[in-house]
C-alpha cells in the first residue's frame, strides 16, 4: 500500500505553534532531537503494509537528511489539504489503482504495528473510504490531559483520528464533493449543509448512533466508507498546540526506554536462522 503524508503548512503568526517552529514547515517541529516528520517517516517505514511514499510539503525535502528505507518522493504543497490529496491520489490511480494511507505529518507517537494494523483493516472492512476514530476514554487513558473536541453519538463519544484509508478511484469523481467536505471542515453551518439538518440534529441531541451516522452520511455523499473504532490513540495524537508537545515526548521517550529495554533475540530465534 502506498501512502500520503500530508505535511504542509507553515507556522504562522496566530497559530499555537508559531513560538516554537515560527514562520518554519510545523513538520520540522523538534521531538526529542527529532523533526515531528521523521518520527511519522520512521513509522511507516517499519510498517510492512507501506511499499512508498509521497509527502507534500514545501521546503521540506532539503530540510534534513531524512532517514527512510523505502521508495519516497517530496513533492511540493499544493495550497490546500484538499487540492493535495487529489494531486497525490491521481498520480497513484495512474501508477496502481488501490486503497491508500492518507497520513497527517504530526502524528509522531504512532508506529509501524499501528500503520499496519490500520492497513489490515481496511482491507478487511473493503470500502472505498475508512475513516477512523478513537473513543474519549481510550484517547484520555492514553494521553492524560489531552484536549480534543469529540463527537458524542448515542453510544459512543469519539475523535478523529489522523491516518485513513481512500481509494484512488475517488480522485475520479466528477463532483465537487472534495471541495465541499474541505470548506465544511471549520463551519457548523456549512457541515449541516453537507450532511443534512436531520443528521446534525440527531447527533446534537444524541439520538443516533455512531454506525447509524455512518450509514446516513455515506448515503447522503454517495460514498462506499465506513467509520472504524480504533483502539491506538496514538492515530488521534495529532500535535498541534505546545501542550501537545510534552505528551508526544513522553510517549515517545516511553517508548525509547522500553525498546532499550527489550531483549535482544538470540541467534537462532532469528526468522530464517539455521539451526
Amino acid at each position: 500500500m502506498d501512502a500520503l503524508v500530508l505535511a504542509g503548512g507553515l507556522a504562522r503568526p496566530g497559530d499555537r505553534l508559531y513560538p516554537l517552529i515560527p514562520d518554519r514547515p510545523k513538520a520540522l517541529l523538534p521531538l526529542l532531537g527529532r523533526p515531528m516528520l521523521q518520527w511519522v517517516l520512521e513509522a511507516l517505514d517499519a510498517a510492512q503494509a507501506v511499499d512508498r511514499v509521497l509527502v507534500f510539503g514545501d521546503a521540506l525535502e532539503t530540510a534534513h537528511p531524512w532517514r527512510f528505507g523505502k521508495p519516497i518522493q517530496f513533492l511540493p504543497d499544493g495550497g490546500s489539504m484538499v487540492a493535495n490529496i487529489l494531486e497525490g491520489l491521481r498520480r497513484l490511480h495512474q501508477e496502481r489503482p488501490g486503497l491508500v494511507l492518507l497520513v497527517s505529518g504530526d502524528v509522531p507517537t504512532i508506529t509501524g504495528e499501528i500503520v499496519d494494523w490500520v492497513a489490515e483493516n481496511a482491507h478487511r472492512l473493503d470500502a472505498e473510504v475508512v475513516y477512523h476514530v478513537v473513543e474519549r476514554r481510550v484517547m484520555e487513558a492514553r494521553f492524560p490531559g489531552v484536549r480534543r473536541t469529540y463527537v458524542r453519538f448515542k453510544d459512543v463519544e469519539v475523535c478523529g483520528a489522523d491516518v485513513n484509508v481512500v481509494h484512488t478511484v475517488l480522485s475520479q469523481r466528477q463532483d465537487d464533493l472534495w471541495e465541499r467536505l474541505y470548506a465544511a471542515r471549520k463551519s457548523p453551518l456549512r457541515q449541516a449543509a453537507l450532511l443534512g439538518w436531520d443528521l446534525v440534529l440527531a447527533v446534537l441531541f444524541r439520538r443516533i448512533t455512531l454506525k447509524e451516522a455512518e450509514r446516513r452520511i455515506a448515503r447522503r455523499l454517495r460514498l462506499d466508507g465506513v467509520v472504524a473504532l480504533s483502539p491506538y490513540a496514538e492515530l488521534a495524537m495529532d500535535v498541534d498546540k505546545p501542550e501537545h508537545v510534552a505528551l508526544a515526548e513522553t510517549a515517545l521517550r516511553r517508548r525509547q526506554a522500553e525498546t532499550a529495554q527489550a531483549p535482544s533475540p538470540k541467534p537462532d530465534e532469528h526468522p530464517g536462522a539455521s539451526p
